[in-house]
Order: C-alpha cells, then sequence, then structure tokens
C-alpha cells in the first residue's frame, strides 16, 4: 500500500510510469507536456509546465507527494516545500538513472513488484537491441541535434541509446554534462568536421525543418546530408528520460541504424 494518496507529477514520465504501474489512481496532477498515455490528458487536472508552473495551482490539487524533476524545476520545489508540502525531486540522466527511477517511484506509490516488472522488461529491451547489434562490423558515426538555436548535441541518455542501437554518437563527449549549456556547439563546423553518417534531429518540442538543417552553410559535405540519413524522432519518443526514451527512441534509432547497415552491405 502506498504511503501517499495524491502525487502531483510535475514531469512526463512520472505520469507515464505511474500508469504504467498501476498507480493511475494515486496521480492527483500532471504535467501539461504530458503525452503517455493519452488518457492521462483526459483523466487528470494539469497542474504545471515544466520549468514553469503557478504553486498555487499545485497546491489546489492537495498533494500528499509533488514528484518533480532536474534543476529546472529547483525554484519550483524550494517553494512547494516552503509551503509545507513533500517533494521528492529526481535527476536521471542516463539509462541507469531512468531504471533507478522507475523503482523508486514504484517504491513510494506502492508498487514496488510492478516497478521491478517494468524494469525487467525494459532490461530485457535493450539486451535484445543489444544482440542484434553485436555481429555488426561498422558502427555508423550519428549526431543527434537536441536544439537549433542555438545548436545543441544530445543529453547522456540518448547518447547511450544510439550506441546500444549500435551507433556512435559524434559528440558522446559533450553528452555527460548535466547542463544544457555546456552541449552547445558554439561552431557549427564542428559537426562537418565529426562527419556524421546519420543526424537525428528532435527539437525540444517544436517542429524539425530538415530543409533549414540541410542547408546550414558547407553541411551538404557532411555523409548524413549528401546521402539523405537525416531525420526525427519526436520529442516525446526521445527526450523524457522515462519508459518511452527506451520503448520508443531506442527502437526508432535501431531502424534507422539497422537502414544504414542494410545500405552499407548493397555498396
Amino acid at each position: 500500500m502506498s504511503l501517499y494518496q495524491r502525487i502531483a507529477c510535475l514531469s512526463t514520465e512520472a505520469v507515464e510510469v505511474m500508469y504504467a504501474i498501476g498507480a493511475e489512481d494515486l496521480v492527483a496532477g500532471i504535467s501539461g507536456y504530458t503525452v503517455r498515455p493519452a488518457r492521462a490528458r483526459e483523466e487528470k487536472p494539469k497542474i504545471s509546465g515544466f520549468s514553469s508552473a503557478k504553486v498555487e495551482k499545485i497546491l489546489a490539487v492537495r498533494p500528499d507527494l509533488v514528484v518533480a524533476y532536474s534543476n529546472m524545476q529547483a525554484e519550483l520545489s524550494r517553494e512547494l516545500i516552503s509551503a509545507g508540502v513533500e517533494v521528492h525531486a529526481f535527476n536521471q540522466r542516463d539509462v541507469a538513472g531512468i531504471l533507478h527511477m522507475i523503482q523508486v517511484l514504484a517504491m513510494l506509490a506502492g508498487r514496488a513488484e510492478a516497478g521491478l516488472a517494468l524494469v525487467a522488461e525494459l532490461e530485457q529491451q535493450i539486451a535484445a537491441c543489444r544482440r542484434d547489434t553485436a555481429a555488426w562490423t561498422r558502427r555508423p558515426k550519428v549526431y543527434f541535434e537536441e536544439w537549433n538555436e542555438p545548436l545543441m548535441s544530445g543529453i547522456g541518455w540518448v547518447s547511450e541509446l544510439i550506441e546500444i542501437a549500435g551507433g556512435e554518437d559524434v559528440f558522446a563527449d559533450r553528452a555527460v554534462f548535466y547542463s544544457a549549456k555546456d552541449r552547445i556547439i558554439a561552431d557549427p563546423d564542428e559537426v562537418i568536421r565529426r562527419a556524421p553518417d546519420i543526424i537525428i534531429a528532435s527539437w525540444c518540442g517544436k517542429k524539425f525543418r530538415p530543409e533549414q538543417l540541410m542547408a546550414r552553410p558547407g553541411w551538404e559535405q557532411i555523409p548524413a546530408v549528401r546521402h539523405g540519413r537525416v531525420f526525427e524522432i519526436k520529442s516525446p519518443d526521445i527526450l523524457s528520460p522515462g519508459p518511452a526514451a527506451i520503448q520508443h527512441g531506442l527502437l526508432q534509432i535501431h531502424v534507422l541504424i539497422a537502414d544504414w547497415q542494410a545500405a552499407q552491405a548493397m555498396l
């Protein structure tokens, strides 16, 4: 049984996990960016954005626990704590962190066994992907673009998923940084120099414009642009550090890399 009866979820992945482990009855309010499951948007009040929210709106759903995420919600968490609310702030930035978050949230919700089952399912999917890629002798270089103004490379779990899917993240050296500003690519020519075979963009909630990316000065030299391997993965499928990143994001990256492998075999 849960120690909490009314859990306010200020991030999309928390909502996703709560529903996946059968604890949706405990969800008192959700992030307005929630997309999984779709029914959550109809069933639960939207009480926050991501980095913006009114404390009064959160307090209005009478939570006995608020689940927050990252430094982006640090000030909001401080205000809620000052208002007397219990807050658990997660900060997962890699695949292991995602799995840990699921287990901890499941325990808080009194669904520990369901949490372990979900983690086992995700671990099986990761292991299956690794088996599929084990025989590949070449790993394509992949550039993941999280934002375009300024250019920003992918965060930790995205870089890991590229590796699990059989690719090599060309900016893996920057993926270790938690802060987005540390992943800014000040010189677009750096992408040209790293010569990715595949480009994947997910402009954090903004519509991706491949023609804009491919028209950047000098980018016609990049193998991915030259061979038309420029793709989008929707933000909810890859940039939310929860089950979806593995269940949907990893699968899509794997398909793109498998297609590249097939094309190489034809040469």
